[in-house]
């Protein structure tokens, strides 16, 4: 049991702290499985911003979020590359 005010203070605070975290890492869990079963594009976009979301409020480790998310971006379909033509080059004369 906290002794002093500021204790009881940091109590509360630490308690509403966590449920908010809870319900955060509770969304988190349903938007992934939804876009694992899924693969649709907006769906692991919405999974991908609450990973972020998630990473910057230090609920998550950021590595923890970088695997999620690349795991998450293998489920996208490749999109074809598009090469680049470089410009042709031209012969230089020699100045004489």
């Amino acid at each position: 049991m906290p002794v002093t005010k500021t204790a009881k203070r940091a109590q509360r605070s630490s308690k509403r702290k966590e449920n908010i975290n809870k319900k955060l890492v509770t969304k988190l869990e349903v938007l992934l499985r939804v876009a694992q079963k899924s693969k649709k594009e907006k769906d692991i976009i919405a999974a991908v911003s609450t990973i972020d979301r998630t990473a910057k409020k230090h609920i998550i480790h950021k590595n923890k979020a970088a695997r999620m998310k690349s795991s998450l971006s293998r489920l996208l379909p490749r999109k074809p590359r598009v090469k680049k033509s470089l410009p042709q080059k031209t012969k230089n004369s020699k100045k004489k």
